[in-house]
């Protein structure tokens, strides 16, 4: 098919599956991401209603559903359109979104401990260790390679830089966060690998990270704002700093259990108090890249935002750090954390349930299988 009948089958709705396979990207995994922080901001309120587990659980066994289908779509490009694959590898903002992947198994290896581990026992907990040393294992080889590409093969002007070149690095530290809700149900010399372990990912992407941030508000100081469809991206820079708050709280949790009794049991109380300081710092960071993607929202709104699936990028951000402020909460009992949580706990819900809508429509409308990195492949 040559690509002006492609075009014209998109417009008129009847995209063939064939083509939507060569065109599926990663960015589709930002949807497992979405609906998986949901379910686990939805388990983590101190506010508590009717069908509140009924509807996480089932919005996670809906999470695996659309994981399996994508990782089916994706497999199917590399496999049977291997000639692709270059210049996905090689294209500056669709590589980014390989972070997506790691990113979006982990909400569902949490799902896994949370919901079928209580009903299934140790068996569960050997699958879910399973599948969260593949996730970290994948996770560092993104957050590897992607910036390998970086700096060897991929073009990049710091006028067009945005936090998107956040994703790749900031799976390890997603990851870590998973380790610190999977090692209490494991044996302990296994839970204390997974903890250690989760300190080393948080350590491999937190600092990498900052270091995008700081470049990202020089570009931003010098070029100004982005493009209005690249708006989500002013969120992503909330998601690293959520997850390494959250990580530094749940791992210094789960470190002082796992390591009780031991020689290092002291070092885990200091890891332990160490998470709330260090957890409550990152949190204070990330107020004020929230207000500033607030302000940036506020600026766009008269201008109109086309829908992408980087719309995505509104939800996993503001999860994890609604996660954060929530563990806070548990941890510290501080009752102001607790009401903030809720709150954007409320603000997740509405931008999720937009979003979706939005995703919905315009993938009936076959509007979404598009990949700009085979603009030039014919």
């Amino acid at each position: 098919m040559n690509t002006n009948s492609i075009a014209g089958t998109r417009a008129s709705g009847a995209q063939p599956f064939s083509d939507k396979v060569r065109q599926f990207t990663p960015n589709w995994f930002a949807v497992t991401m979405g609906n998986g922080i949901v379910f686990l901001v939805l388990m983590a309120l101190p506010l508590h209603f009717s069908g509140q587990r009924a509807l996480a659980e089932s919005l996670w066994c809906v999470d695996i559903g659309l994981y399996a289908v994508f990782a089916g779509m994706f497999a199917a490009r590399w496999i049977f359109y291997p000639e692709t694959v270059k210049p996905l590898l090689h294209h500056p903002l669709q590589s980014m979104f390989l972070g997506a992947i790691p990113m979006g198994l982990a909400p569902i290896i949490n799902g896994i401990v949370l919901f079928a581990g209580p009903h299934f026992g140790a068996s569960v907990y050997t699958l879910a260790s399973a599948l969260w040393c593949f996730d970290a294992l994948l996770a560092v080889v993104v957050a590897v390679a992607v910036p390998y590409l970086m700096f060897t093969e991929q073009s990049h002007a710091f006028e067009r830089l945005t936090a998107v070149l956040l994703l790749p690095i900031v799976a390890p530290e997603v990851a870590a966060s998973s380790a610190a809700v999977l090692a209490p149900h494991l044996p302990l010399e296994t839970a204390r690998l997974v903890t250690g372990a989760g300190y080393v990912l948080w350590a491999i992407s937190v600092p990498l990270a900052f270091a995008v941030l700081t470049l990202v508000f020089f570009r931003l100081v010098i070029h100004k704002l982005p493009h209005r469809d690249l708006v989500p991206s002013s969120w992503l820079t909330l998601g690293p700093i959520g997850t390494g708050a959250l990580g530094l709280l749940t791992l210094g949790q789960a470190a002082s259990g796992a390591f009780a009794g031991t020689s290092l049991a002291s070092v885990a109380l200091i890891a332990r108090d160490f998470g709330v300081v260090g957890g409550l710092l990152l949190w204070g960071v990330g107020l004020w890249w929230f207000a500033i993607a607030v302000l940036f929202m506020w600026r766009y709104r008269r201008e109109g935002l086309p829908f992408n699936l980087g719309w995505w990028g509104f939800t996993f951000p503001i999860g994890v750090y609604t996660l954060a402020t929530l563990n806070l909460y548990r941890i510290t009992g501080f009752s102001g954390f607790a009401v903030i949580g809720v709150v954007l706990a409320a603000a997740l819900g509405g931008l999720w349930m937009v979003v979706l809508s939005k995703t919905i429509r315009e993938f009936t409308q076959g509007r979404l299988f598009n990949a700009p990195c085979l603009a030039l492949v014919r």
